[in-house]
């Protein structure tokens, strides 16, 4: 963030390689994390694949969570990507490309850290790109009574989560795990391994699942009679000696990195799956009983809010009783137009690079007596008007005697979305994309009625100086 309070997305500054096997799969994968540009967000790249399909890290290509999240789409799949994802989130990574020759993420030892590290050695590096963290206007819950799931995103300043699991297990008991900020996620979450219990092992190597499981990159729970039968079967699976349980219920005396480190691990899922959201948001996150399935189903009811919502984040916040930055005796200093055509009232905020004016619509304007008489709608030509004369209010050189005019060059993605009346007050904002140069500026412009878009469009003008006899 700068001192202007505006953030910025993030890449890595140099590209990554880890290679490590699948935990489902077994098989022997590599992958290489490198930057990406700006607004381009985060993205598997089947490097093994004919035609190196791309399947974007989002909600929308969520096909299984069966264990851990699966993505597909371009006929490609990436699995257990939720540990990647928690690291790159954990480390405010926004834009990457992720190279990756097989189906599955490697699970390394079943935490976040090893990516984390990773990421952290090559570090981070600031983008052109302004980041827009998106906020609630309300709580967001996700239910599931049958799995006894309960998941609530509250309005709030930043990104908290609180995770709460319960399995009536008599090893793990009720378990909480917090994150208060994402500052904490290097050191309170990103270690915390995966779990599961030990009558789940032989259901998931039935089912040709946890190929690539490891006594080093699971933590296995052990909370109901077992024989020794049934330990031998595991040991050979796992290809390891001497496995035991341990007084505390763990399978062969691991150790823990936290009391709690399940329900850490629970929470560093959470992360990782919300991360498919694609907007960078800021929530108190509740979730009790979390799992893949409802984390997934949260994440596109998060997504379809901050959607439905976004465009209310640039909402100007208007004060309509402030004293105006120009009234409209100081715009006729600068503009050419007048009456009946000048479009602008006042102007209410203006810095190097943004413009927020005004026009009240009232049923005297003069067009509406052959515009739609008996119909009165604000024409559209005349909204771009306004919005081209608000901008020569930004773009115009000013504290000179020297008079300007700007034409128009180009209009772009021109859309209205709504109809303007009388009793309307258009805001007109207006916003430099680029530095002027050679007299040429291109603007963003966006009215709004209230909280809501009635026009958008894109403008490039010149502006040109007026010669002194005209002056």
């Amino acid at each position: 963030m700068n001192s202007n309070g505006v953030f910025f997305q993030h890449t890595i500054k140099n590209e990554i390689c880890i290679s490590g096997a699948g935990i489902h799969t077994g098989q022997s994968v590599n992958i290489c994390i490198k930057p990406a540009p700006g607004n381009t967000g985060i993205s598997f790249q089947r490097v093994d694949l004919p035609g190196r399909p791309v399947v974007k890290a989002d909600v929308d290509n969520v096909v299984e969570t069966n264990r851990s999240t699966t993505l597909e789409a371009n006929g490609a799949r990436v699995s257990t990507i939720e540990h990647l994802m928690a690291a790159l989130v954990g480390m405010q990574v926004d834009n990457v490309v992720i190279e990756i020759d097989g189906e599955e993420v490697p699970i390394l030892d079943g935490s976040a850290q090893p990516f984390f590290e990773a990421l952290e050695k090559t570090g981070v590096e600031q983008q052109t790109a302004q980041k827009i963290y998106y906020t609630l206007d309300h709580n967001i819950t996700f239910v599931d009574e049958e799995k006894k799931v309960e998941m609530v995103a509250l309005p709030y300043h930043e990104y908290r989560i609180n995770t709460l699991i319960d399995f009536n297990s008599p090893v793990l008991g009720t378990q909480h795990a917090s994150l208060t900020d994402i500052s904490e996620f290097s050191s309170q979450i990103a270690p915390c391994r995966t779990f599961c219990f030990f009558h789940e092992l032989e259901f998931l190597i039935d089912r040709n699942l946890i190929k690539g499981g490891d006594i080093n990159n699971a933590i296995v729970v052990v909370d109901k009679p077992v024989t020794k039968e049934q330990v031998d079967r595991i040991s050979k699976v796992f290809h390891k000696q001497d496995v035991e349980i341990n007084a505390a219920g763990i399978l062969n005396n691991l150790e823990l990195r936290f009391p709690n480190e399940p329900a850490r691990h629970k929470l560093l899922d959470v992360i990782g799956d919300l991360a498919l959201v694609g907007f960078p948001f800021k929530a108190h996150i509740i979730a009790n009983r979390p799992g893949h399935s409802s984390n997934v189903k949260f994440a596109k009811k998060i997504k379809e809010h901050i959607k439905k919502n976004k465009f209310k984040k640039d909402v100007p916040k208007i004060d309509f009783n402030a004293t105006p930055v120009l009234d409209i005796q100081a715009i006729e200093q600068v503009l050419p137009h007048r009456y009946p055509f000048l479009l602008v009232d006042r102007v209410l905020e203006m810095t190097d690079t943004v413009i927020i004016a005004i026009k009240n619509v009232t049923y005297n304007e003069p067009f509406f007596q052959g515009h739609f008489p008996g119909n009165t709608v604000f024409p559209g030509v005349l909204q771009v008007e306004a919005l081209a004369q608000t901008g020569g209010l930004l773009a115009i050189p000013k504290n000179t005697d020297d008079k300007y005019d700007t034409y128009f060059l180009k209009i772009d993605n021109c859309k209205f979305k709504a109809k303007v009346v009388p009793g309307d007050t258009m805001i007109l904002k207006m916003e430099l994309m680029h530095p002027i140069r050679r007299g040429i500026c291109e603007m963003k412009g966006t009215i709004f009625v209230g909280e809501k878009i009635v026009t958008e469009a894109i403008l490039t003008a010149q502006i040109v100086k007026r010669p002194k006899a005209e002056a």
